[in-house]
Parts: C-alpha cells; sequence; structure tokens
C-alpha cells in the first residue's frame, strides 16, 4: 500500500531533527521516521521491515498525522505518574513495619507490606533501605507455626 504525506519544509525539518537528535526518545523517533518514509512514498511492508513497527501501527500515525500534524504524534497517554518516597509515606511503612503481619506470618517481606498498604513493593524496599531495615534478617526466636 503506498501512502504518501505531503510535509511543508519546517515539518520535514523538525522530524529529521528528531530522528537525528541523541535525547529523543525511541518511540518519538521511531514516529518521525514512519512519517518521513510515508512522505517519500515508500510502501507499509518496507515500513515494517526498516523501522520494525506493524501495518496498523503505520497507519494509526499516518492518520494523526494527518489530523494533528507533528502535534499528532504527541503520544495520548504518557503512563502513571510516579509516586515518590516523602518522609510521610516513609514513616507510614516503616511504623507498619514494627508491627505483625496480620496473615500469621513471621515476618513482612517488601511485596506483602506494600499489598497491605496499597502501594508499590520497591517503595517499601527504597524506604527500609534507607533506614537500613532488613526485617528478613532479625537474629530473634520466633516460635514456628509449623504443626
Amino acid at each position: 500500500m503506498k501512502a504518501k504525506i505531503w510535509l511543508v519544509p519546517h515539518e520535514r525539518r523538525e522530524l529529521r531533527m528528531i530522528c537525528r537528535s541523541r535525547k529523543s526518545r525511541a518511540e518519538d523517533v521511531r514516529r518521525a521516521r514512519v512519517i518521513l518514509l510515508l512522505s517519500k512514498g515508500t510502501k507499509y511492508l518496507e515500513i515494517q521491515k526498516m523501522v520494525d513497527v506493524t501495518a496498523p501501527t503505520i497507519s494509526l500515525w499516518k492518520k494523526r498525522f494527518e489530523t494533528g500534524r507533528l502535534g499528532g504524534l504527541v503520544p495520548l497517554y504518557k503512563g502513571r505518574t510516579v509516586r515518590v518516597l516523602d518522609s510521610k509515606l516513609e514513616s507510614k511503612i516503616l511504623s507498619a513495619t514494627r508491627k505483625a503481619p496480620s496473615d500469621g506470618s513471621t515476618h513482612w517481606t517488601t511485596r506483602k507490606l506494600a499489598q497491605h498498604l496499597g502501594i508499590n513493593h520497591m517503595l517499601v524496599a527504597r524506604a527500609w533501605r534507607r533506614a537500613g531495615l532488613r526485617p528478613h534478617r532479625m537474629k530473634r526466636y520466633m516460635l514456628s507455626n509449623d504443626p
């Protein structure tokens, strides 16, 4: 399928700049390459091989470019915002670590405590590392729950 896109000089310049930049995100470069190849009249099958994308992806970005031009190449969903470990959350994690697990187990794991608090397990791991805690390596007597 041959689908040529017409570019004005400043759009072509901008897309080439994205492709050459070492600081551009890989998906942005991929989109820019697809549009540049479409502007040259390259067939979908050749673009698929050159850029390693599928035909529906090429079609999607072609439509978005035609409706929004360069602004249409910006992704609609950029992912979740990263939750940062602040002092309030850290104190909540450390106070929950001091209490015994509610499921009868002998100690907390990062994943178990994270599920209990409704947060990501890496936040628990970072809080423990900052505080120097290793609940799984405590040297104390624990009554076995094994019958």
